[in-house]
């Protein structure tokens, strides 16, 4: 089995962040999302695979390079517009042959692994895995059979939902799937919708199966969910400290401290990764906080956070929360207010606190 990673589209939600990155090297727990992907493919056994890239192909084949780190071979696929999921298969379709594939969104991280899946998928066109969701208007949703055991249709963003079994980000898919690509025609909005796709396979009478995520998805195309993702991965961690802690510094519960850090005069209360080079120095750093390589906090406080590689934040006043900090952004403050701070800034911004 093959793994096809679509690492394509412009990430428009989480712009400015994404002028000037992939979304799926946006990191959660000071790893890029697109890296979590690549380790659950290889986790369940797929380490040849295909990765489709549009604009920020350079960005992402930088990063991943030829895929060694992870025991995996790497083919990288150009995308030249965004032209929907289903086009993805359709360009792929020599790298990917005649083999059963998984198709997994880049900026989607699920808690399950895949293994389970990828090892019961037999006698079938496609298998689809389904998360509960209180919201299924917000997502594609599986119309089921009577019985549960039959996928009648997919309805994208019902008004009424049939269901709260919404589609994830990830597929799998027998060669049947591209002939339904080819036969498919464009959407509305001028795509291949991979949702038509699995639905003419339904209407042709072939099986498409679905299996019930465990756990969590998220899709972290935008702030809240990014966060909301970067808290869940922190959950996980367990206490290294490989950088400096000064005894007038206090670490409290679950923190790691990478390499070349320095904590001084400062509390870091976890879940929390400070990255390699880091300096945190007078200054309060809270739960579900990353902050990236070579940054620097100075009396300052920051809470429930992404900090990007490289950033400043100097004398910030009231705690910054709920905030993604790009990479080699400037915070400072000049002035008295505001009282509270909701960021969302874009690398090389400079931010004034006046």
């Amino acid at each position: 089995m093959k793994g096809l990673i679509l690492a394509g589209g412009s990430g428009t939600r989480l712009r400015p962040i994404t002028h000037t990155s992939a979304k799926q090297l946006v990191p959660v727990a000071n790893k890029p999302i697109l890296f979590f992907v690549i380790e659950n493919l290889v986790d369940a056994g797929i380490t040849d695979i295909g990765i489709v890239v549009g604009d920020t192909a350079d960005e992402i084949k930088g990063a991943v390079g030829d895929g060694s780190r992870w025991g995996a071979t790497l083919t990288f696929i150009q995308q030249d517009a965004p032209l929907g999921l289903a086009h993805c298969v359709l360009i792929s379709s020599d790298f990917l042959g005649d083999d059963d594939f998984v198709m997994y969104l880049g900026d989607n991280l699920l808690q399950q692994d895949i293994r389970q899946f990828v090892d019961g998928f037999e006698d079938a066109a496609a298998q689809i895995l389904l998360c509960k969701v209180p919201d299924p208007q917000r997502f594609g949703v599986a119309e089921l059979s009577a019985d549960g055991s039959q996928i009648v249709r997919l309805i994208e963003k019902p008004a009424v939902p049939p269901s709260d079994l919404a589609l994830t980000g990830v597929y799998l898919f027998s060669n049947k799937i591209h002939e339904a690509v080819r036969a498919i025609p464009p959407s509305a909005r001028g795509e291949l919708e991979i949702t038509d796709a699995i639905q003419w396979l339904i209407d042709q009478g072939l099986t498409v199966k679905w299996r019930e995520l465990g756990g969590w998805w998220i899709d972290t195309g935008k702030l809240t969910p990014l966060l909301e993702a970067n808290r869940l991965m922190l959950e996980t961690i367990e206490t290294r400290v490989a950088g400096k802690v000064d005894e007038a510094s206090r670490l409290e519960g679950r923190v790691v401290i990478e390499k070349g850090a320095e904590i001084v005069n400062s509390t870091v209360r976890g879940p929390a990764i400070i990255g390699a080079g880091a300096r945190i120095i007078d200054s309060y750093v809270g739960p579900f906080s990353a902050v990236g390589p070579d940054c620097e906090i100075t009396h300052s406080e920051i809470d429930h956070s992404v900090v990007l590689e490289g950033s400043r934040i100097t004398d910030a006043g009231d705690r910054i929360v709920d905030s993604l900090i790009g990479k080699h952004v400037e915070v400072f403050r000049s002035g008295q207010r505001p009282r509270a701070t909701r960021l969302l800034v874009g690398d090389h911004s400079q931010v004034d606190l006046a």
